[in-house]
């Protein structure tokens, strides 16, 4: 693991403390609590996992799985289980390998969430990610509506090195998307990734701004791989949810970038809003710099949940050649 890899784990570790004194100390003193599998234990389980904000879905799944895995494998003591939860939970949490599959080819990727969550600047560390990977990116800056929202994103742009397309304040977004497209079509741009207002007027305002970029795109870009990733704040919980379902029902999320997973008391949602909606949570971010947004890994984020030692993570993969499979993604 490189020493980046290490540092964000460690800032992962630590920004999901709060989330581990609220989850896993709970589910610890389970484990030690009782000294039988019976089904006071697993209601006791469930429900602090669904306090945990892991959601009644992915609990549910979570904690069926245990049981079939407690009955298969004849375990009787209730400490046994822990391996087998953590095991059950990265499982939940897996993302699929072609997930990332718009990182290789030319790709326009919409960025949408709400206002204050994070998505300008993720918009500038994903651009610096993706130019250091060798892709040549171009930021197309359609919020408009936000004042010094464009100010804020071609910092960010000046940050990662990247050029960017941008409206005056008050700009027609999708005259924007427009021109932005026409551009990376006429640049040979791998990636265009396109920064969305957060708030309009009002709700169907908003949606229906969307629903015209993805218009404009389709019928500019159309051989153009699409992403549609959504902002979620790690801190705000089941919010986080509400906001990719409304998002959810004008646009066809392929993915979730969760910031500001450091410190919150949240981070169980992670794994309420992949079960939930089914869509991978595809980059986390813990901190302020380009760095400190990385892929999502289930082993890394569950390890880190668990505060489960880095030196032990080769033990707990499951069969050898899906450890194998996780480090070449990394």
């Amino acid at each position: 693991m490189s020493e980046e890899k290490k540092g964000f784990f460690a800032r992962l570790k630590e920004g999901l403390t709060k989330t581990r004194d609220n989850i896993v100390r709970g589910i610890d003193s389970v484990f030690s609590g009782f000294s039988a599998i019976d089904d006071d234990f697993y209601e006791e389980l469930e429900e602090i996992l669904i306090m945990g904000d892991i959601g009644v879905n992915a609990t549910t799944a979570i904690v069926e799985r245990l049981k079939q895995q407690v009955k298969e494998k004849h375990i009787k003591e209730p400490s046994e289980c822990k391996q087998l939860l953590i095991e059950s939970i990265k499982d939940q949490m897996q993302v699929d390998e072609t997930a990332y599959d718009f990182e290789k080819e030319q790709s326009v990727i919409m960025v949408i969430g709400v206002n204050g969550v994070g998505k300008t600047t993720s918009v500038g560390k994903l651009a610096g990610k993706l130019k250091d990977e060798g892709r040549k990116v171009l930021i197309a800056a359609a919020d408009t509506f936000r004042a010094a929202a464009g100010d804020q994103l071609a910092e960010w742009a000046s940050r990662a090195d990247v050029p960017m397309i941008g409206g005056k304040e008050g700009a027609d977004p999708a005259s924007v998307v427009f021109d932005a497209v026409n551009a990376a079509k006429a640049r040979g741009v791998d990636v265009l990734l396109v920064d969305t207002a957060g708030r309009l007027h009002n709700k169907k305002n908003l949606m229906e701004e969307l629903r015209k970029m993805n218009r404009i795109i389709d019928k500019e870009f159309p051989n153009a791989h699409r992403e549609n990733l959504i902002v979620l704040d790690g801190t705000t919980g089941q919010n986080a949810l509400v906001q990719a379902r409304e998002f959810g029902e004008v646009a066809d999320l392929t993915g979730i970038i969760l910031t500001k997973m450091d410190g919150t008391a949240k981070g169980g949602i992670a794994v309420a809003i992949q079960s939930e909606l089914k869509v991978p949570v595809k980059y986390i971010g813990v901190g302020e710099s380009i760095e400190d947004l990385q892929k999502f890994n289930s082993d890394e984020f569950v390890n880190a949940l668990f505060d489960v030692n880095m030196d032990d993570i080769g033990e707990l993969h499951l069969p050898e050649e899906e450890a194998g499979e996780t480090d070449a993604e990394e």
